[in-house]
């Protein structure tokens, strides 16, 4: 029960396979993490980044938490954050969200989840600004509009802070996405938004 066996046996196929299929795989990666892309996602078991975009490890930085929130208090995202964009120097930040969200469907129900609740009042105040669009869709059709709608929000924020603005402000080039995946086909959506400098965000949050 303790040592998980069956885990540290997999690990021992995977690292034979990645060695049988590429020798000098782990030495290099060992020598150094030079990835051009930082995700942000769901901490959902169902929606692992590397996976999802068959990337192989060190190809992409990974931040998750639930329901892929971008709150300017966490310093545990924003130290993710500043490392990716400063020390990392990815060149795309990758918002993605996934339909059938456990949190999103928490935020929307008035009822008490515990510690959590905390967590999902980020997300309640986005169904509180776009109640009017959400409320006028069929009942099942509201808890996915407001998983898209909470990527465009946390893309805002990640936009928002002065550590993406700042490597604008610098000559940067920096593009902030907005993507969202269906758990039951496996689907990556676009939702259409990209953010590439300060000029394209709100004036009130610009720095400069």
């Amino acid at each position: 029960m303790r040592v998980l066996k069956d885990l540290f046996a997999k690990n021992r196929a995977w690292a034979e396979n990645i060695r049988n299929s590429r020798p000098d795989f782990f030495s290099r990666l060992a020598a150094q993490q030079s990835p051009q892309y930082f995700w942000i996602g769901c901490s959902d078991s169902r929606v692992p980044a590397n996976q999802i975009v068959d990337l192989l490890p060190g190809e992409i930085f990974v931040h998750r938490n639930i329901a892929n929130v971008v709150v300017h208090t966490d310093l545990n995202c924003l130290s993710v954050l500043q490392y990716a964009v400063e020390v990392l120097r990815v060149k795309h930040i990758i918002v993605c969200g996934h339909y059938g969200c456990g949190g999103v469907a928490a935020a929307m129900e008035n009822r008490e989840h515990g510690l959590i609740d905390n967590w999902l009042r980020h997300i309640k105040d986005v169904y509180r600004l776009h109640r009017a669009e959400i409320d006028l869709l069929p009942k099942d059709q509201r808890a996915d509009r407001l998983c898209e709608l909470n990527v465009v929000e946390q893309v805002a924020n990640v936009c928002h802070t002065t550590i993406v603005q700042n490597a604008w402000n610098k000559g940067r080039e920096l593009a902030v996405h907005g993507w969202i995946y269906r758990v039951d086909n496996g689907i990556l959506k676009d939702l259409e938004v990209c953010v590439t400098g300060v000029d394209q965000i709100a004036a009130i949050h610009q720095v400069r």
